[in-house]
């Protein structure tokens, strides 16, 4: 064989890929139903894609409008802290009887609206110390206590819809 025609044979020249036969028309009608079917595939992931980004997209907002305020809540916190040092310390004084009065108003007027939002207090002698939501700042040792409850509050802790905006500042009770 001479080397021009090892070249012109379609079956080993380098250039050309082998050729496939021609296909019957089940074949293609095979392969058509193959395609479509992939396409069918495809269409349906996307659908269902598109679905969960708008699921995923809805939850997003609704968690976005339930929780906006939660910034705004916790800067407003220490004003009911403020309200209530007022009324430990004026509370006995025959003197500041009125400004009291005036105080705890105010005070339970605040309390009502962030209640209306949400916003829930917790932290109560006696309640077993939970480390999610109460801080403990130290031990106490109070007679009829049992060990690891609130001893003391400090300063009450704020939830919004279950949500920890502050947690409980608490003495822990421990037996002497």
């Amino acid at each position: 064989m001479a080397p021009d025609d090892k070249h012109s044979d379609p079956e080993t020249a380098p250039d050309q890929a082998p050729q496939a036969a021609p296909a019957t028309p089940e074949e293609e009608l095979a392969s058509l139903r193959a395609e479509l079917a992939a396409e069918a595939d495809r269409r349906l992931r996307t659908l269902a894609e598109t679905e969960n980004l708008k699921k995923r997209l809805l939850k997003e907002k609704e968690d976005f409008q339930k929780y906006a305020v939660e910034n705004l809540l916790t800067e407003l916190l220490p004003v009911l802290d403020h309200l209530d040092l007022a009324l430990a310390h004026g509370r006995g004084n025959d003197a500041c009887k009125d400004f009291v009065v005036g105080v705890d108003m105010t005070r339970k007027a605040f309390a009502d609206i962030l209640g209306r939002h949400g916003v829930t207090e917790f932290g109560q002698a006696g309640e077993p110390f939970n480390p999610e939501s109460h801080e403990a700042l130290g031990m106490a040792s109070v007679p009829g206590l049992d060990d690891d409850v609130v001893a003391q509050v400090v300063q009450r802790g704020f939830a919004l819809r279950g949500r920890l905006l502050r947690p409980a500042k608490v003495m822990v009770n421990k037996a002497g």
